[in-house]
């Protein structure tokens, strides 16, 4: 075999021309444009590094917030009373309109092409058209799942079309006093669908406070039966916020592409019950981020019955000036807070319930946040005391 070999001048002017060649080819690839029905805005699967504390307070990343104590005091409160979309926390009231109504847990429901059309556009759905489900599990596949074909198919059951079970949710909102919630749909795609930190809450302590929903949200997995069909098993969309130091009682999250990422609660912190909401948070993981820096926050700043003032003080300050603004903060984050003055709707008086059993949720650690704790086989039953 001949060899030749090319002068070293050639040969550097070759390989500068087949690179120059590939670097025109790149800068003349057209670039692929999000056509117009694709979302504005995809999940944010990134996690930011925060600080756990913010001037004196926890470094909570929702734009609007609120955290009250068994008595119904703020523990920690930013734009409480301000209007957010909610998207699935609208499925609170959803379900509590369908037991109103009356439905029987046991009945038979069959997902129509209705239904998979109302849930056009949300999130992938198990549910498939033409399976048919006892009530009891769509309505776990509601509240555990957030699966939004549930809805209009437990509306049906409850003999409610969409907008008459939309129409029966307002009229819900109205009843319970929750001058700032409204729904346009039922399942929590429209961004009309919006309410506030405060009564988020009292919505969450109603579905807690109901015989059939409140076991519901306490369940960390649910295995549903379908007719003829493998099971399907959900695991509580809320099971991330579960950790070493906090115990979830119940909740629900949300998320749209205007509401961002969503979560109301009910957890026991050091024994004591609280309930948090989270509105407008940038990560996916954030939102469980906030309830990990505000239960850190509370265990750090124990209660005394002999001093009960000091809290009062600690959310006085979080109300009147919300966490410090700073340049690692993102855009809003930093909006000035409400005054809390309207007291938060309280539910019928109801004990924190012990959890229903089930088998392990596996849990992983939250990246950029708090590691959470791996759920246990059930939720620990928490002390009998009473909520407001």
């Amino acid at each position: 075999m001949v060899c030749f070999r090319l002068p070293a001048s050639i040969a550097v002017a070759a390989t500068l021309m087949v690179l120059g060649g590939h670097g025109e080819a790149a800068r003349r690839k057209p670039v692929r444009r999000h056509s117009a029905a694709q979302p504005r805005n995809k999940h944010v699967l990134l996690e930011r590094h925060v600080t756990a504390v913010r001037a004196g307070q926890p470094n909570v990343q929702a734009l609007a917030a609120l955290v009250v104590d068994e008595n119904g005091r703020p523990v920690y409160a930013r734009n409480p009373d301000k209007e957010r979309p909610i998207a699935s926390i609208s499925k609170l009231a959803a379900t509590l309109a369908v037991v109103d109504k009356g439905i029987e847990l046991e009945g038979l429901t069959t997902i129509l092409k209705a239904d998979v059309e109302v849930a056009k556009g949300g999130a992938r759905s198990r549910l498939l058209e033409g399976m048919t489900l006892s009530n009891r599990d769509l309505l776990h596949a509601a509240l555990m799942g957030s699966d939004n074909r549930a809805i209009p198919a437990l509306g049906r059951a409850a003999k409610m079309n969409p907008a008459q079970l939309t129409a029966a949710m307002n009229a819900k909102a109205r009843q319970l006093g929750l001058k700032n919630t409204r729904f346009h749909e039922p399942t929590g795609l429209s961004t009309g669908n919006v309410s506030t930190p405060r009564e988020t809450i009292a919505m969450l302590r109603q579905v807690i406070a109901n015989p059939i929903l409140g076991p519901i949200t306490r369940r960390d997995v649910y295995d549903a039966h379908p007719v003829g069909k493998p099971p399907i098993r959900y695991v509580n969309t809320d099971h991330f916020a579960q950790r070493g130091s906090v115990q979830v009682v119940g909740g629900k999250t949300g998320y749209n592409d205007d509401a961002r990422y969503c979560l109301v609660l009910a957890c026991k912190i050091d024994g004591r019950p609280y309930y948090m909401s989270f509105l407008g948070n940038e990560g996916k993981l954030t939102r469980f981020g906030d309830v990990a820096r505000v239960a850190d926050w509370v265990i750090s700043h124990p209660f005394k019955p002999g001093s009960p003032d000091k809290l009062d003080q600690a959310a006085s300050s979080a109300v009147a000036t919300g966490p410090a603004a700073g340049p690692s903060l993102p855009v809003g984050v930093a909006a000035p807070v409400e005054a809390a003055s309207t007291p938060v709707p309280t539910a019928p008086a109801v004990p924190f319930a012990p959890s229903e059993p089930g088998p392990a949720a596996p849990v992983e650690a939250a990246p950029c946040e708090p590691p959470a704790a791996p759920t246990a086989s059930e939720r620990p039953a928490p002390s009998a005391s009473a909520t407001p």
